[in-house]
């Protein structure tokens, strides 16, 4: 009965990663309508939006080299960090996130979408 048990875990656990890499995957697919913007290299400016490597867990406005928004500044000062939650909410409502900010949110992102690229963007 234990070894039925452990071969159903494995299973679904390698069911699950399947799925996400196939999130992750749909998420890569899904920023190259980001590139004109941002890059994914570390330390790449002159971009009209700052470098997405290192996303998870770095604080709001926080990319060297990039010059912020006051919005994004003010989040900086208050200690915000990128998480799953916080960015899904930036791609679907930037303003609402961070106020002042400059992006424009990206049209045609359903909630699964968002969900797909703020995976992508935090597993870098």
């Amino acid at each position: 009965m234990r070894l039925g048990f452990a071969v159903l875990a494995v299973l679904a656990l390698a069911g699950g990663t399947g799925a996400a890499a196939d999130e992750l995957k749909r998420g890569e697919a899904l920023f190259q309508g980001c590139r004109s913007c941002h890059a994914l290299e570390p330390g790449r400016v002159r971009m009209a939006g700052p470098t997405l490597d290192g996303l998870s867990g770095r604080l709001l406005g926080a990319a060297a080299g990039f010059d912020y928004s006051p919005g994004f500044t003010a989040m900086r000062e208050k200690g915000l960090r990128w998480d799953a939650e916080r960015l899904k909410a930036y791609l679907a409502d930037p303003d609402a996130v961070v106020p002042g900010g400059w992006m424009s949110p990206p049209v045609g992102l359903g909630e699964a979408d968002r969900a797909a690229l703020a995976a992508f963007l935090l597993a870098r």
